[in-house]
């Protein structure tokens, strides 16, 4: 039994309450069990007694009283406590606590998906990198978490599509067509260019594509396009060596050559938020919760920075996703009100609409000193860099185990160590361990017996229980993680749940006999639990887009 199924049964329990008329209640919605952290206090305990007191006007032992005579008589129910002033402490039969590894097994890739999100079209943004030098390493940090959130997503039932923003247009790309071109005349950067051996390499390829390029007309037009589509391509080709491909790259100089900026400024002025003022074109965000009105169309004529986001987050909703969640460093913090009272502008809900996340700064140390500088970007630490220092499963792994919204420091030496001390390590050695049982297993002639051939009531050693325990919580982790965008907790419960009681069951619960000894009872039903505990491990980390290895 999960807890998504026990805390169906306490709901289904106090449904029956109200319809006996021993409670005069609203049934809620759903009910929430949790782990206790003394272990004698059951599997399980809930305080929903305690929440529905109030309303009933009952002492909460009394609703809990209620409550626990009804569970008592559900299958696979050992026991129901009341303690302090209403809390229920569930126990459950250790056949019904073992059922869990059947339904793993049986489940196999499926385990931990849910319907939450089931009929969401996402469209999720993230990386967008500027075409103007590889990815950074703040860049790469949305790469691990982006990908995780979006494998998350999909787990939970939504429709996701994974969308990067090309930005070919702006003063940036100027700046980089002219280092471009000075690096392929053989001069210094200009002083408010791009530097780094990979402008020379940039140069140096568009001069092999068109060998008359400096005598062209327009050299720097030249370079303008060449250059932007082959540093994009090292870009696509970086990400997809760490795991990472989108199924939509949207150009930003579409949205100004098809005019969709001027659709979304008709849309708005149709809605009665723009307005004119001193020969600009203003969209009133102050209704909306913005600090101040914001220039769409400047008095020149030419369209303000916010004119591409009008149009951006229309043309989206245009093609149909009801939810658009954007991912973005730490440096645009100060861009969330404005494009809040944009979305609600447009008619939409800030925050169901339009998610807005927020990630903030990686650092990278060696020897406990941080590294600043990459020998081929020269000015930033890059994917490149960070794959080659320790490689694409712990660089994932590292980028998607804290909360993004907190500063990150990844310790390069600790990341490399092939020791419980290195996370992803730790995870992957439990996964390469259930593997190997299960191989020697084989080996020995001892077939992992099909889940409706164990008799799961011997899998009652406190170790199995902690470790059964641990499996069950896997489709909540999935599910809340999806809710609340924070891949990091399927990490954090892989690590602190599954892998560590993993341990404790190998150090305590022999598997196969050892020499001439017969097959214990035990073998069968223990064996499925380390295939269970295998796709637990394989599935979550399947969801940080981190490899199961069978070997290490």
């Amino acid at each position: 039994m999960t807890p998504i199924e026990l805390g169906a049964a306490v709901r289904a329990a106090v449904a029956a309450a109200v319809e006996a008329g021993d409670l005069t209640v609203a049934v809620p919605a759903d009910v929430a069990v949790e782990r206790p952290r003394n272990r004698d206090h059951g599997d399980y305990a809930t305080s929903v007694a305690l929440q529905l007191a109030k309303p009933a006007g009952r002492p909460p032992r009394e609703v809990a009283e209620l409550i626990a005579a009804r569970l008592r008589v559900v299958a696979g129910v050992a026991s129901v406590d009341i303690a302090g002033p209403g809390f229920l402490n569930v126990r459950l039969a250790e056949a019904a606590l073992g059922r869990v590894a059947v339904q793993v097994v049986e489940a196999g890739a499926a385990y931990g998906t849910n319907d939450a999100a089931a009929g969401q079209n996402v469209n999720l943004e993230f990386v967008s990198a500027n075409p103007t030098g590889p990815i950074h390493i703040g860049g790469v940090r949305w790469a691990a978490v982006g990908d995780a959130l979006a494998r998350l997503l999909q787990a939970s039932g939504a429709k996701v599509t994974r969308e990067y923003y090309f930005n070919d247009h702006g003063a940036q790309i100027d700046r980089f067509a002219r280092s471009l071109l000075a690096a392929a005349k053989g001069e210094p950067a200009p002083e408010d260019g791009y530097g780094g051996a990979y402008i020379a390499d940039i140069a140096a390829k568009v001069l092999e594509q068109a060998p008359d390029a400096l005598q062209q007309d327009d050299p720097q037009e030249v370079f303008r396009s060449a250059g932007v589509q082959l540093m994009f391509e090292e870009i696509k080709t970086s990400l997809h060596d760490f795991g990472v491909d989108f199924d939509v790259y949207f150009h930003e100089n579409a949205l100004h050559e098809s005019g969709a900026v001027g659709r979304a400024v008709d849309r708005l002025r149709a809605l009665g938020h723009m307005y004119d003022k001193d020969g600009a074109l203003w969209l009133r965000t102050t209704d909306f919760g913005d600090d101040k009105d914001r220039v769409v169309i400047k008095s020149d004529g030419e369209p303000a920075y916010i004119s591409g986001d009008l149009a951006y987050y229309l043309d989206k909703r245009e093609r149909g996703f009801d939810r658009v969640v954007i991912m973005l460093g730490a440096d645009h913090h100060g861009y969330v009100g404005r494009m809040m009272a944009m979305c609600a502008a447009f008619g939409d809900t800030p925050g169901v609409n339009l998610e807005i996340l927020i990630g903030q700064l990686v650092n990278l140390l060696r020897d406990g000193e941080p590294l600043k500088m990459s020998k081929r970007a020269g000015t930033v630490i890059t994917l490149d860099d960070l794959v080659g220092a320790i490689g694409v499963d712990a660089a994932r792994y590292a980028l998607a185990r804290s909360s993004a919204d907190s500063v990150l420091d990844i310790d390069l030496d600790a990341w490399s160590r092939r020791t419980s001390e290195n996370p992803v390590f730790y995870v992957q050695y439990a996964a390469t361990r259930a593997a190997s049982v299960l191989r020697n297993a084989g080996e020995a002639g001892i077939a992992v017996p099909a889940p409706g051939d164990v008799d799961l009531s011997l899998l009652a050693h406190p170790r199995e229980t902690e470790l059964l325990l641990a499996l069950a919580e896997f489709p909540r982790v999935v599910a809340t993680a999806a809710e609340l965008r924070e891949p990091h907790r399927v990490a954090r419960y892989l690590e602190e749940q599954v892998a560590k009681a993993a341990q404790r069951f190998w150090d305590e619960c022999q598997v196969l006999p050892k020499g001439d000894e017969e097959i214990a009872p035990t073998t069968g039903p223990r064996l499925l639990l380390w295939r269970a505990t295998r796709v637990v491990l394989e599935n979550g980390l399947g969801l940080l887009g981190v490899s199961a290895p069978e070997r290490m």
